[in-house]
């Protein structure tokens, strides 16, 4: 059976929205009209309000937007407001405009009776983990302090993604603007002077006769190749998406040199700064590595996580059960360790995450500061091979002319 969303008025003439359980689009609105409502429109949940917040946001809510919602919200409620008054406030004085037809959404759920982790979860727009969050704040009474814990855990979340896409951004400009340039080179320029060279039926150095050869005799070949290489980075990305192909593709991507063990420590920093929080907010052990496996984006290691779950389910330690599968890095066995047998396993796994997302930092630093000027070498000597190869046969036209 569907879920249909609503946007129904009562007798009295109040407007809210509605989920209702149907077959069809036509039987939740009979329904409706059953009932005494007046119905202005039926839509199937994940719809149009669905496909505006992830039009703009992706599959989930996060971000910024996200992170200044939840700090309104918390600061309602500490202020001693109740959930419901809070999300009325939110609804129509929310920060982000487009978060408010979902906080409405949320509020006419807790309205109808459901809790507050029940209306998140059914919204479909939030994590797993800001659920489970806010469940075992449910759970414990203590959803502000719940809440307090993860801003913070989105707060650095959201930095550390801010810090790594701004080291990429130069490379990747730099590698943009190189092959604009080469591109235009190749279409434009080097058949002009090809046509040129045709006509003066002159003999050509050896480079110009590479360039002319690769760029406009076999063009169709190069290109060939070219999309034959496309196709199979395409055909290795769908393969990576699957269960099987993406364990596989991860396997061979943390043992790559230099890079590979980096990917490795941010996605094991994710982990434990994401277990971490659900933990410290009351959060089981075993639910809170469930949540957190759901969150990773490797395959491996979520396979990792979720039959260590399983483990630990049975009486196992989480570092043996970790340690089983030889991914997670010793280091952080070693203190997850340390932080079992002490009894502080979530303060351990927030040095882990933060000593981990140091490191990644400063490596990925490192290999930018480096790769910066090996593509900006690279990219000249492309360039300059192109230029001098077209330019050559002129230098040789001059030279002998001034010898005659």
């Amino acid at each position: 059976m569907s879920q249909f969303l609503c946007r129904v008025a009562d007798a009295d003439g109040r407007v809210f929205s509605h989920v209702e359980p149907a077959s069809s689009l036509e039987e939740a609105r009979q329904k409706l009209v059953d009932r005494g409502l007046y119905v202005y429109s039926v839509e199937s949940r994940g719809g149009r309000l669905a496909g505006l917040i992830r039009q703009k946001s992706g599959r989930q809510i996060g971000g910024s937007e996200f992170l200044i919602l939840n700090q309104q919200f918390n600061t309602l409620i500490k202020a001693g407001l109740p959930i419901l008054k809070s999300l009325d406030l939110l609804a129509t004085r929310a920060s982000a405009p487009k978060l408010r037809p979902v906080i409405s959404q949320i509020r006419d759920r807790v309205r109808e009776g459901k809790s507050l982790s029940e209306a998140v979860t059914e919204a479909g727009v939030f994590s797993k983990v800001y659920s489970t969050a806010i469940l075992a704040g449910e759970k414990s009474g203590n959803l502000p302090g719940v809440l307090d814990y993860y801003i913070a855990y989105q707060r650095v979340s959201t930095g550390v993604r801010k810090k790594i896409l701004a080291t990429l951004v130069y490379p990747v400009l730099l590698i943009s603007v190189a092959i604009i340039i080469v591109t235009y080179l190749v279409t434009a320029v080097i058949p002009k002077f090809a046509l040129l060279y045709r006509d003066l039926n002159v003999e050509l150095p050896t480079p110009t006769r590479l360039l002319i050869a690769l760029t406009v005799d076999y063009r169709f070949v190069f290109l060939g190749v070219v999309a034959l290489m496309a196709v199979a980075a395409v055909g290795v990305f769908l393969w990576s998406r699957s269960e099987e192909g993406g364990t596989a593709f991860d396997r061979f991507k943390f043992r790559l040199p230099m890079i590979g063990d980096t990917l490795l420590k941010f996605q094991v920093a994710q982990f434990s700064r994401t277990l971490s929080t659900l933990l410290t907010g009351g959060t089981p052990l075993v639910a809170g590595l469930q949540t957190a496996s759901d969150a990773l984006t490797s395959k491996l290691l979520r396979s990792t996580v979720s039959q260590a779950t399983q483990m630990v389910r049975e009486g196992e330690s989480l570092h043996t059960a970790l340690a089983s599968k030889g991914v997670i890095p010793e280091l952080a066995l070693d203190m997850i360790e340390v932080g079992e047998s002490s009894g502080a396993l979530s303060p351990m796994l927030n040095s882990v995450a933060e000593f981990y997302e140091e490191e990644v930092s400063l490596r990925l630093s490192a290999l930018v500061s480096l790769i910066e000027p090996i593509l900006l070498i690279f990219m000249g000597l492309i360039v300059a091979f192109i230029l001098i190869s077209l330019y050559l046969p002129i230098f040789s036209f001059s030279m002998t002319g001034a010898v005659k």
